[in-house]
């Protein structure tokens, strides 16, 4: 017999002051950033300043926190009782645009603001949203102003790519193409002759006449111009990936009990493994519960079946119209699709506990009507765990 994975109790989780990050990894439409508003609440209202940052462009935090807008800068969370609660969203070219003020002169920032490299690179380059999600988890964690962090990643893999980052930066910075842009900068006037070689010159007049003297122009002066910064970055970038791994982080993974979304699940539970991450449990959210109809016990669907024929019999062969009997059939049916459901459910469920023993996992029942408030969020919060 397969070993069942232990339970796991998200709600001591957040509330252990040992517990300092929670990164939320998930695909998309499982509730993962109600989820992690849920957790945040539970933090806040156990006594810990908390804030929870969101990288998913969705709205629906703000409007579950009874907050009009999100932005780059925590905003307070109202009617949290015993605690405080803050909210923000990634701004990726805001977070891009602080990092460039913090470390350069106003002149040389002003001038890297102005080129149409930068404009692209910070806010729509692929991997700057990871790169200053790292960025914006370091600065939070640095700042020593918060006793939890939060952090709700973007759906689907793309959520671990954050992981990537220094690594990524680290390919960049090292890249034969960003060493033939520099070097006239290093090199300075005649000296550019003698460290250039004549293949690399011929590299620069391809690209010349490809893209265009002014272009390449634009994109040496870019690279240039943030070559002093880079080595910060990537320093930066690497402890926040360090921090990931130590005692006080912790992952969490949200699914639904779907085969799509237990797939991506399985992803992120043996990603986070490699990476020799700490993966904290799994929250299967939204599992269908059949209705207990008998001795508090839910009815099989076989059995749901079963009573809604024999209902429909009797409907049929009554002499008063069979109004109760068709009552009852109508009753059994839908009792008998919800019990379908509950079992298709329980089975996804089983089956990836069985596949991975050793993750605690806590299921959460599907609510009848989705969450807009605090109120909402604490219903979440209490079938997280006591």
């Amino acid at each position: 017999m397969k070993k069942a994975s232990p339970p796991f109790d998200v709600a001591a989780l957040v509330r252990d002051p040992a517990t300092r990050v929670v990164v939320t990894c998930g695909s998309g439409g499982v509730g993962k950033t109600t989820t992690a508003a849920a957790m945040a609440l539970i933090g806040a209202e156990a006594g810990r300043r908390t804030v929870v940052l969101t990288i998913d462009p969705a709205r629906r935090l703000a409007q579950s926190m009874g907050l009009t807008e999100l932005d780059n800068t925590p905003r307070e969370v109202k009617g949290v009782a015993n605690g405080q609660l803050f909210a923000m969203m990634l701004d990726m070219k805001r977070t891009f645009d602080d990092v460039v003020l913090e470390h350069s002169t106003p002149e040389r920032a002003e001038q890297i603001f102005k080129n149409p490299f930068y404009q692209s690179l910070s806010s729509s380059f692929a991997g700057t949203q990871e790169y200053m999600a790292m960025e914006k988890l370091g600065q939070l964690v640095a700042a020593n102003e918060w006793d939890l962090v939060i952090v709700d990643t973007p759906p689907s893999r793309s959520a671990l790519d954050f992981l990537d980052a220094p690594n990524r930066l680290g390919r960049f910075l090292d890249g034969r193409m960003i060493r033939v842009l520099t070097a006239p900068a290093k090199a300075g006037g005649k000296a550019y002759m003698k460290v250039v070689t004549v293949s690399v010159g011929m590299v620069a007049r391809v690209f010349t006449k490809v893209i265009g003297g002014d272009l390449l122009n634009d994109l040496s002066t870019f690279v240039t111009a943030l070559e002093s910064m880079f080595g910060g970055f990537r320093e930066r970038a690497q402890q926040t990936y360090e921090l990931l791994k130590q005692p006080g982080t912790a992952f969490v993974v949200v699914a639904a009990p779907e085969p799509d979304a237990l797939r991506e699940a399985s992803y992120f539970v043996e990603r986070l493994s490699q990476e020799q991450m700490p993966l904290s449990g799994v929250i299967v959210n939204r599992v269908r519960r059949a209705a207990a109809v008998e001795n508090d016990e839910p009815m099989p669907a076989a059995r749901a079946e079963v009573a809604a024929d024999t209902a429909a019999a009797k409907a049929s062969t009554a002499k008063d119209g069979g109004a109760a009997e068709a009552l009852a059939e109508a009753a059994l049916r839908v009792h008998a699709e919800i019990a379908t459901a509950a079992e298709h459910d329980a089975r996804m469920t089983k089956r990836f506990s069985s596949a991975h023993p050793l993750v605690p996992l806590v299921s959460v029942p599907a609510l009848p009507a989705d969450v807009h408030d605090l109120d909402g969020l604490r219903t979440i919060g209490d079938l997280l765990g006591s």
